[in-house]
């Protein structure tokens, strides 16, 4: 979902016609002074994003890690043991 970035004034003067906005499936970042401070989206889409952002990090990582060959499991358990 793009996020709309929209003032913290302009959030406060229009607020009702964000809510059925965002009920509709928009979504908006709230900023003050031109930083963002928060979003303002459908309930339950941010757990959705925050399990998609991670999902993404995680085949980043995995993506950039090197492969894990010729890994002597026994011995990595015995050095967990100190």
């Amino acid at each position: 979902m793009q996020l709309q970035t929209i003032g913290s004034y302009e959030t406060k003067t229009h607020l009702a016609d964000l809510l059925r906005r965002v009920r509709d499936g928009q979504g908006f970042t709230i900023t003050q002074r031109g930083e963002p401070v928060a979003d303002l989206v459908p309930a339950g889409a941010s757990v959705r994003r925050a399990g998609t952002l991670a999902a993404v990090r995680m085949r980043a990582l995995m993506h950039e890690a090197p492969p894990l060959e010729a890994l002597d499991l026994k011995t990595l358990m015995e050095t967990g043991r100190d």
